[in-house]
């Protein structure tokens, strides 16, 4: 069995360090694993779920040789350079007859898997490509365009200092989005100086923890969080003198919740006035409270009201630029972009926020006979077939494209749609980075190295982009060869000046300098980092724009310097990198005024007024969340359903009050059936649920190449048009459903 090595779990946001022992058949399989001490965030904490990790790095449906789709619909291998060759000419056909804005972009990356993200705009902008999505259009940008609104920037709770913690649609014992997720809820759950308020309609683990548990009735998220501004408003518990001082609007809320009645707006929730008073007394009277929203109001009714409203809440209680409040981490690269939206998807008119089309409409946006539909599509690390609403529909819209491409390690439900296949190392097969970097006031980074070997037959994403830039002639030979000379001979001092001089000799050269950089820097970096090399305009960029948070962490000197040295750092420490300390002192400055009122979303508070329209009807008379995450629940990332110790088939939960009314037995079948498909699954009968309410995991479903599916894909049963009427994003908690006996 082999020494200890370092990595990461690419599991969730978290991205745990990890270190593990490899063995099996040619020293390929990871045999070991437990959590790696030395990473700055976990510190050797680990959850069950990364056990499985082997059947992600040896996946049965893996994919070792470029794929040509045939006239007949089947696949033929073909070789690298007719596969790039093809690639190229067939997507530079598109851009030179209809525009490379009918070219779309999908994926670029997924949990721990970034860089490729970084490389594609290379191939991309090449392409004049214009729009793109990704996962988080359909989870966080509803949550991005409020925080572009009120703050300008990205904010997310410190839970390592706060003394009352609030997750409103989140269940962190199996979701995470914290560091050493369980280990810390035990803890913090234990401290009787400490107070958890979880808001959900399911007793989750997490509500089980905690103090306070406002379980709302599905879907009335934003009647109760009104009732929770309104409180604090009406019982004056706001910190007036604090609002004055950094904020901008308090007028304007005051008059928008002073007459909300309270009472009522509860009952409409679901929530007892006690209960929400002692939510309200404990927020208020904390020295610090972080909030953490997740997709549990993410994907449901109002969601982007609900970002709002819970955001006013902590800051009318001044939880912000302060230990245990809300903070805004220094980053490396911004993934959750400006929140602003500044443009419209050309077919349908959605609003564009952080530069993601929303995925409810890039279905239509490809069907719809209009002159600026889709025309091509480019699928990288991500299966939207089976991850958007209404996959049924989204395998149409592929279907129907001019030129499909998907890169990936698999052959996944959507690159069954594609025209090419072009599969790639996996995450443990090449250099990859976290940059899911959320901590404060010490954040880190982690670029981790292979496991393994790639096998023959694979490149890495970094590698196809570079080859794809130049089979469309867009790579600029002469200046890579005059810059690998000027790195081998005068040190990276002189490639650096040269690098930034070329710039501002061809603008258009930063169209391509991912890839100038992975062909010039990458071959000098130890290690055979090569893939490393786009992180260092990052390192430069944060040390010119953040060099006081760079040089807390220990990186001094002038930018160049300390972008140097962190550099460096990053490329040969493998457990993660500390790359900026936070000074909540300084932090107020850089949020600069709050903004506390977004027009658009006070109309929609005072809409709220006229109660909750029904959800469910007579045909359709249960909620389904379609998407929950359980002990044995991932990512697509699993295609083996055999990682699964418990739960294999991914049960319907359904509380007891509701089995004996159908008929149902634990452990029995039942049909379920939405507007969009219908599925027979396994029955869990459990009083986690409220009744009405019902539950079936994410990740399952799955179409692997030996024949199998175990378990119900539950965006077979979602639609396009349950949408936010702001960000587009899905209401994938709040499917209306039938249910019977199978």
């Amino acid at each position: 069995m082999s020494e200890w090595k370092t990595s990461a779990c690419i599991l969730c946001e978290c991205n745990c360090g990890i270190k593990v022992q490899t063995g099996g058949e040619g020293d390929r399989e990871i045999v070991r694993i437990r959590g790696d001490e030395d990473h700055p965030a976990s510190q050797g904490y680990l959850c069950q779920k990364a056990s499985g990790l082997n059947h992600y790095q040896n996946g049965t449906d893996r994919l070792l040789a470029p794929l040509r789709r045939r006239e007949d619909g089947s696949f033929e291998e073909i070789d690298w350079d007719t596969a790039i060759r093809e690639v190229a000419e067939k997507l530079a056909a598109v851009r030179d007859t209809h525009g490379g804005d009918k070219i779309f972009y999908y994926g670029g990356g997924g949990q721990g898997n970034h860089l490729p993200g970084a490389y594609s705009g290379a191939t991309r902008k090449v392409l004049g490509n214009a729009y793109r999505s990704s996962a988080l259009a359909q989870e966080k940008t509803g949550e991005f365009w409020v925080n572009g609104q009120m703050f300008n920037t990205h904010v997310r709770g410190d839970f390592e200092h706060c003394d009352v913690a609030v997750f409103v649609g989140k269940n962190p014992w199996h979701s995470h989005g914290l560091p050493r997720a369980r280990a810390w809820l035990r803890e913090f759950s234990k401290d009787p100086g400490k107070t958890m308020i979880v808001i959900d309609p399911v007793v989750s683990e997490t509500a089980k923890l905690a103090e306070i548990h406002l379980q709302v009735k599905p879907g009335t998220d934003a009647w109760l969080l009104s009732a929770m501004v309104a409180m604090l408003l009406q019982q004056e518990k706001h910190q007036a003198e604090w609002l004055a001082q950094h904020t901008q609007g308090f007028e304007e809320i005051r008059a928008a919740f002073k007459d909300i009645p309270v009472e009522e707006y509860l009952a409409h929730a679901g929530v007892p006035l006690a209960t929400a008073q002692a939510a309200v007394d404990a927020i208020a009277g904390a020295e610090g409270a972080a909030f953490f929203e997740d997709l549990g109001t993410q994907m449901n009714r109002h969601s982007t009201l609900v970002s709002y409203l819970e955001k006013l809440v902590w800051l009318l209680c001044g939880h912000l630029a302060k230990p245990g409040g809300q903070v805004s981490p220094a980053y490396l690269t911004n993934i959750a972009g400006s929140g602003r939206a500044t443009r419209k998807s050309p077919v349908v008119g959605a609003p564009i926020i952080s530069g993601l089309v929303p995925c409810n409409v890039i279905a239509e946006e490809i069907l719809t006979d209009h002159p600026d539909r889709y025309r091509a599509m480019i699928v990288e690390a991500s299966n939207p077939v089976h991850s958007l609403a209404d996959s049924q529909r989204m395998a149409e819209a592929l279907d129907s494209l001019e030129c499909v491409v998907v890169i990936d390690i698999a052959m996944t439900e959507t690159a069954r749609h594609a025209d090419y296949v072009l599969p790639v190392a996996t995450q443990y097969e090449k250099w990859e980075a976290t940059f899911f970097n959320f901590e404060f006031p010490d954040n880190y980074f982690h670029l981790r190295k292979p496991l393994f070997d790639a096998p023959a037959g694979v490149l890495t994403e970094a590698e196809i982009h570079a080859r794809l830039v130049e089979a469309l002639g867009a790579m600029p030979t002469a200046l890579c060869e005059e810059l690998t000379t000027l790195l081998e001979t005068e040190g990276r001092s002189a490639y650096r000046d040269r690098f930034i001089a070329a710039l501002g000799e061809d603008p258009q050269l930063s169209a391509v300098a991912p890839a100038v950089l992975y062909r010039t820097l990458g071959p000098s970096l130890p290690e055979g980092a090569a893939i490393g090399a786009v992180l260092w305009p990052l390192c430069l960029d944060l040390a010119m724009r953040d060099g006081a948070s760079l040089a807390r962490a220990g990186f001094e000197g002038n930018p160049l310097e300390a972008a140097d040295a962190l550099f460096d750092a990053i490329i040969s420490q493998h457990s993660g990198v500390v790359f900026a300390k936070g000074d909540y002192a300084s932090l107020m400055a850089q949020l600069d005024e709050v903004k506390l009122v977004i027009p658009d979303l006070l109309e929609e508070v005072a809409g709220l007024a006229a109660g909750p329209e029904p959800l469910t009807s007579e045909d359709y008379p249960f909620l389904l969340m379609a998407g929950e995450r359980r002990d044995y629940s991932a990512n697509a990332i699993y295609r083996d359903a055999d990682w699964r110790r418990k739960d294999r088939e991914g049960s319907l939960r359904i509380c007891s009050a509701d089995a004996d009314k159908l008929g149902l037995d634990d452990g029995g079948e039942a049909r379920i059936t939405t507007r969009r498909g219908s599925a027979v699954t396994r029955v869990e009968v459990t009083d986690r649920m409220q009744p009405g309410h019902v539950s079936l995991p994410n990740g399952f479903g799955l179409d692997n190449v030996d024949g199998r599916r175990v378990g119900v894909a539950p965006n077979e049963l979602t639609s396009l048009d349950a949408r936010d009427r702001f960000a587009g994003t899905p209401w994938h908690k709040i499917v209306p459903a039938q249910i019977a006996r199978a």
